[in-house]
């Protein structure tokens, strides 16, 4: 199958248009329609309903295996450029926004310190983009971040080929603002917080989807936060913005902070508050192919390993 008709398969579906898909693609929309035609042709069954446009069950099928068949050739292409380019060796580390920290530092560190021609960059990136960025080859290898039960591993979808690896969990804990009833006790169970109002930051925080489905509660949203920023979403959380469960340390940090000046700084007063159920920690893992060079190697040798 020609890789330009399943690119132009995902993007339709994914945009749910043809010529908004034209649009992006560098296409006229008669064009995409007789690639879409022209697919449907050699698979033998419609992939797209036309009005309202979007996947019928086989296209469904189909998008699956076009996102991985792709996913995929991107990473060949990116294997065979990297050994065809006799330039300085480079590390290329994809990040979540809470998956760096000291020791992911220290073994980027060590990679310099055992190949000094190395360089090292580094890719901040939204938490499934990590996955995403290492399957397909153009990251070396990943580090990404999320919560779940203790030792469980982070529920990431097919990686095809791409492994996980623990790297460290915390404990979480809610971070309330000034002045909140429950700022006094010593830890809590989220269930009883289930009707206050939270932030909606997916990105940083633990999901709200994920807090319902782990206690049965509504777990309102008062406020979304859309970014990658933890200053920002603190800020919010200080200013009484929503509730929002994040590594202890990170919401420890927030409260422990005084004065202004942005930033973390702004969560003056707030409460760090264990959370003691259900039983959810903040967990890194970092991801990697099984073909891996030297510096990678290096990376993932010095990086701590855990749950």
């Amino acid at each position: 199958m020609d890789s330009h008709l399943l690119k132009t398969l995902v993007t339709v579906a994914r945009l749910g248009s043809f010529s908004a898909a034209a649009l992006e693609l560098g296409y006229t929309q008669s064009a995409v329609s007789q690639q879409i035609a022209a697919l449907e042709g050699e698979l033998g069954a419609p992939l797209l309903h036309r009005r309202p446009v979007g996947p019928t069950a086989a296209g469904e099928r189909m998008i699956e295996h076009a996102r991985l068949l792709l996913e995929r050739m991107d990473a060949a292409r990116a294997d065979v450029r990297r050994l065809s380019r006799p330039e300085r060796p480079e590390l290329l580390l994809a990040v979540s926004p809470l998956g760096m920290d000291a020791a992911v530092a220290r073994a980027l560190a060590r990679v310099r310190e055992a190949e000094p021609r190395v360089r090292v960059r580094v890719r901040v990136l939204a938490r499934r983009a990590v996955a995403v960025e290492v399957a397909a080859g153009r990251c070396a290898v990943g580090v990404t971040d999320g919560y779940a039960a203790p030792g469980g591993p982070l529920a990431l979808g097919d990686l095809g080929s791409v492994r996980q690896a623990g790297a460290g969990e915390e404990p979480c804990a809610v971070l309330l603002p000034a002045g909140h009833p429950l700022r006094r006790r010593t830890a809590v169970d989220l269930v009883r917080l289930a009707d206050a109002g939270w932030l909606d930051a997916s990105g940083i925080a633990a999901p709200l989807a994920d807090l319902r489905a782990l206690t049965g509660g509504a777990f309102p949203a008062a406020a979304g936060y859309e970014g990658q920023d933890a200053a920002a979403l603190l800020a919010l959380c200080a200013a009484g913005h929503g509730l929002a469960v994040l590594p202890r340390s990170l919401a420890a940090s927030a409260s422990a902070s005084g004065g202004g000046g942005g930033g973390a700084g702004t969560a003056e007063g707030t409460t760090a508050l264990p959370v003691r159920a259900p039983r959810l920690v903040h967990r890194r893992e970092a991801l990697f192919t099984p073909a891996l060079d030297g510096p990678a190697r290096t990376f993932l040798d010095a990086l701590p390993r855990g749950a």
